[in-house]
Formats: C-alpha cells, structure tokens, sequence
C-alpha cells in the first residue's frame, strides 16, 4: 500500500458522508476512480437506497468524462449492463477505491463485482470489509479474476462510516440532532438556513421514528414531519411523564403513528431512529445516542439564553457547510 492509496480513499470516505442517514436501508458508500496513471476520473458515492451503487455511479461519472458522447439509461439495472457493454477500454487498468468491499451478489443490480471485473480495473483498494455473509465475497471474486487487492485502509475512518448500517442492521442506530447559533444558543424561532432545514427534512424522510420529549412539545409545539420536501413523516415518540395535548401539531400529521410513553425506550420495530431536543434532552439521550447530528448558524443571539450545559466529550467524524451553515457528525470519544 501507497500513501496515496489512503488519499485517494479518504476522498471516497469524505463524499460518502454527504449521504449518511440518505442510503437507509443501505450502507453509505464512496468510491473513487483513478486511471493507471493515477488521475482521478470520478468521485462518487450511493445517494439513496434504489440508485445505482457507489462503484456503479463512478463508472458513469468517469466514462462521462472520458467519453462526453455517451448517452446512459436512468434505471439502475439498464445503467449496469450498458455500463458493462459500452465501456470500450476506456477504463482498463484502473483502480477503484472503494470505502466497502464490492458487492458479490443479485439485488436490484448485479453484483459491483462483476461491473468491476468487465471494466478492466487492475486494482482494488478497499477500507472496511464486508460483513453481510448475503453481499460478502467479493475479494474473492476479485482476486480470481487476477485483480489486486488491497484491504483495511483507512480502516477505522471507514468502520465509522459504516457503523450507522451495521446498526440498524442488527438493531437500531439512533443519532441525535440539535441546531446551535454562533454563541451555543438554541431557542427563539429557526435557526438554521434554508438548506440545512431541508437537508434535515430529508433525513426525517428516511427514518423510522423521531423522539422527543415533553418539554420540547410544549415550547415548541412541533410538526415533525417532512413538508419542505413533501416527505413521508416517521413514526413519533414522546418521551413524558405529564400529560400530552392531543391537539398537539405532531398529532395532525397523516399516516404516522404518534407514541406517548414515560420511558425513553425505544420500540423495538424501529430500526432508524432521529432524536431532537435540548440540552436537558441531551442529556438524558446521550448513553442511548450512537451519533449525534450538530447544525451551526453563523447568527448570535441576544435573546438566546438557552444553551448546552454538560460533561459530553464528542470526536468529530466528518464535518461540511450547508447553505450559511455548518454541520458535522459526531460519536462519543471514548480516549
């Protein structure tokens, strides 16, 4: 292994991130291509659970490139097989970065494995393994197919990334959101632009359940769904030991189901699980929290008054700008 084999791959782990939360159901992934001489033809990534996977999506940006005449279906699964007949070289000797090892087997697309193999691809560099024994294999495949691996780059950076996936998996994966101001206040209205609020709407789309508790449904009566996208709203829990307005905003939402309980379980049906609230919240939520989702405007405040108060000690995993805003994913530091 090079050292630009960590750079490369860190590009595909930065874009992947990009899309945490939006592959629901499935893992987020990146990839990177690279030609035999080590430019870059394409950074890509799987954006969402039906569309074409990172490997697929990068093919088509680096043929794109190499090729601006050719014209690609839109369906995924034609996209993989004209991929795979119209390639002409253009790829041969290639390398892919791949934040997941490569699929092996038959879901919505063939496997990425075979894409990989018809494309010509000398080399294969990858972060995590895979450990869906219905998806593993395809190191395997790969190497009979007389390409080079190397595996376990960037391994924990890429174990990250794909611990949301394992999660809910197994289980569930929680992650808690929270907007802040400049100054660390988090009350008085919208905080956040436009986008971040629409990028959170998108979020609340893919998940299966949102929890807050009583205090935040009294101050600030909320809808909780996802209107700015005309999204489908999840599930919602009120964690309250005291009694709960049935005329409540969150009870006037359509087809979602609304929870009222004194405990901060979680039922075990729900697989995605977004948490909003403040800091008493936080705190009460931070053991049961796997990541947790912190939007900053760039605004002060002097009406602000509330603000996070507590011992949480976070690792930033990835951080970016939204509209006027920033964010970042965040797990509990554990040194």
């Amino acid at each position: 292994m090079v050292t630009d084999d960590k750079f490369y791959l860190s590009l595909a782990v930065n874009e992947a991130w990009k899309y945490q939360g939006l592959t629901y159901p499935n893992p987020a992934v990146g990839c990177v291509i690279t030609d035999k001489n080590g430019a870059i033809l394409a950074v890509a990534a799987h954006k969402q659970a039906g569309l074409p996977h990172a490997e697929l999506e990068a093919a088509k940006e680096a043929l794109s490139k190499l090729n601006p005449l050719l014209k690609f279906p839109k369906e995924t699964d034609n996209l993989h097989a004209f991929i795979s007949k119209n390639h002409n070289n253009l790829l041969k000797n290639s390398t892919f970065y791949v934040t997941l090892e490569p699929c092996a087997h038959y879901g919505l697309t063939p496997p990425c494995t075979a894409l990989i193999i018809a494309l010509g691809a000398k080399k294969v560099c990858i972060g995590s393994l895979e450990r869906n024994e219905k998806a593993k294999g395809g190191v395997q495949i790969l190497k009979k197919a007389g390409i080079e691996i190397e595996h376990s780059i960037l391994k924990e950076e890429c174990d990250e990334l794909l611990k949301p996936f394992l999660l809910w998996q197994n289980g569930s994966f929680s992650f808690f959101k929270i907007a802040l101001r400049l100054d660390g206040t988090y009350d008085n209205g919208t905080i956040t632009s436009d986008e971040a609020r629409i990028f959170v709407h998108k979020l609340r789309s893919k998940c299966d359940l949102i929890v807050i508790g009583g205090s935040t449904l009294r101050s600030d009566n909320p809808l909780l769904d996802a209107r700015l996208i005309n999204g489908r709203a999840p599930d919602a829990l009120i964690c309250t030991t005291k009694n709960v307005e049935k005329n409540a905003n969150v009870f006037q939402v359509k087809n979602r189901k609304v929870l009222v309980q004194n405990s901060l379980e979680y039922p075990k049906k729900y697989k995605n699980i977004m948490i909003e609230g403040g800091s008493n919240f936080l705190r009460l939520m931070s053991e049961k929290t796997d990541y947790f989702l912190i939007f900053r405007s760039a605004d002060f405040s002097e009406k602000g008054d509330k603000k996070i108060k507590m011992d949480l000690k976070l690792k930033l995993l990835y951080q970016s700008s939204i509209g006027a805003d920033s964010f970042g994913w965040y797990c509990k530091n554990s040194s």
